[in-house]
């Protein structure tokens, strides 16, 4: 049995390589982007009015009380206006640019226009109410560089300098299998000794966040076919997500159907809790990459987010988040185990805090509807203290 530390760093040392795909922009949505974005221009392109009002030359006589004449309106998305005497005004819209020979923008609030002729209400500053062009990036300035998760704001950067497609990481082919005679479908009501097939559809849906949709089996207590339905999934994915079948029972059979069918152990049996049962394997020929976690819900959930996600991450060639957080109660972890214990968070004073949820163990499913994460404790002989400061993985 290895300690957890080596365990994750064995599970990194096997990555693959996912290479990289062209999206339309709104497909890239939750993907990873696979070059760096540049400003096709200026942003903004033009001086560019703020608000609705007039826009004036600024000189000494503004803030006199003089009455200004109008010469017409510059709307938004029409050409460049100008103003052709400067002791007059334009009334422009906002997002017009600003007319030629105009340097000042004052909003309708602060004049009164009467028979043709504007008047100033309120002190004007010179250059208010213009976003000057270039001011947020000026062309070629690099906007989004390769490696970051693409949420809505990156679509709108990318949209606005024209990227309708996009290079992103490739994502792996994945199949999650379910192993156990006890599971049946979630539209099936089942027997006493029956439970519905959470497990996995809560670790298809968390693929779902990276974009990955995933195939699913289920396989029943028959190591004859295990074997035959393994061997398939094997060759047609590059990861296979497994749950159950790990453990010392008598119908755990997939290290030994593993082993049969070419898959080299990298480990089996991690010194932590919940999961200790992992076992993870590559299949030399195939470079087919399998977590098979233990089958309790807890157990899965967290080895999912501890050792596969950052798997993947790594398999992207980006860095793998590490997150720290403030404990609100004092805990013991004297045992030889690194535990990860569900948490629930809160902000105090610009601070996030962990507060342990009440659970029943690692087969309580519907804990994990009331953390927020996992925070990881290594083995020690003294308490963790109340205000101390440990690893945190996020999970919602």
């Amino acid at each position: 049995m290895i300690t957890f530390n080596e365990a994750y760093q064995k599970v990194l040392d096997h990555p693959l390589d996912l290479g990289m795909e062209k999206v339309s922009l709104l497909n890239s949505l939750n993907r990873i982007l696979a070059e760096d974005i540049y400003a096709d221009r200026d942003f903004p392109p033009f001086n560019r009015a703020t608000k609705d009002g007039i826009a004036i030359q600024f000189s000494d006589v503004v803030n006199s009380g003089q009455s200004l004449g109008i010469e017409g309106v510059a709307a938004a998305g029409e050409v460049q206006k100008k103003l052709q005497d400067i002791s007059n005004c334009l009334e422009v819209m906002t997002g017009a640019v600003v007319p030629a020979n105009c340097d000042t923008v004052i909003m309708y609030e602060h004049i009164t226009i009467e028979d043709g002729k504007v008047t100033i209400n309120e002190k004007v500053t010179k250059g208010q109410n213009i976003h000057y062009q270039g001011s947020d990036e000026k062309a070629g300035a690099l906007l989004l560089s390769n490696g970051k998760k693409i949420s809505p704001a990156e679509i709108g950067v990318m949209a606005t300098v024209g990227k309708a497609m996009v290079m992103v990481k490739g994502n792996p082919k994945v199949c999650t299998v379910a192993t156990g005679n006890e599971l049946v479908a979630i539209n099936e009501t089942p027997k006493p000794h029956q439970i519905r097939k959470s497990n996995m559809l809560t670790i298809e849906s968390a693929l779902l966040n990276s974009k990955i949709d995933a195939d699913s089996l289920h396989l029943f207590d028959d190591k004859a076919i295990i074997k035959n339905e393994l061997e398939k999934v094997l060759t047609e994915n590059d990861v296979l997500l497994l749950s159950g079948g790990v453990s010392k029972g008598k119908f755990d059979f997939i290290p030994e159907v593993m082993e049969s069918l070419g898959v080299e152990k990298v480990f089996h049996r991690v010194l932590q809790r919940p999961g200790k049962p992992f076992w993870f394997g590559v299949h030399p020929k195939l470079k087919t990459v399998i977590f098979s976690f233990p089958g309790n819900p807890v157990s899965t959930f967290a080895n999912y987010h501890l050792y596969f996600l950052p798997w993947l991450h790594t398999s992207w060639g980006i860095s793998i988040d590490k997150s720290y957080i403030k404990l609100s109660t004092t805990i013991t972890a004297s045992q030889p185990l690194t535990r990860f214990i569900q948490v629930s968070t809160e902000k105090r004073e610009g601070e996030f805090w962990a507060t342990p949820v009440i659970e029943n163990g690692s087969g309580d499913l519907t804990s994990l509807a009331k953390a927020d994460g996992f925070i990881c404790l290594t083995p020690r002989n003294k308490e963790y203290e109340v205000g101390e400061v440990v690893p945190f993985v996020k999970t919602r």
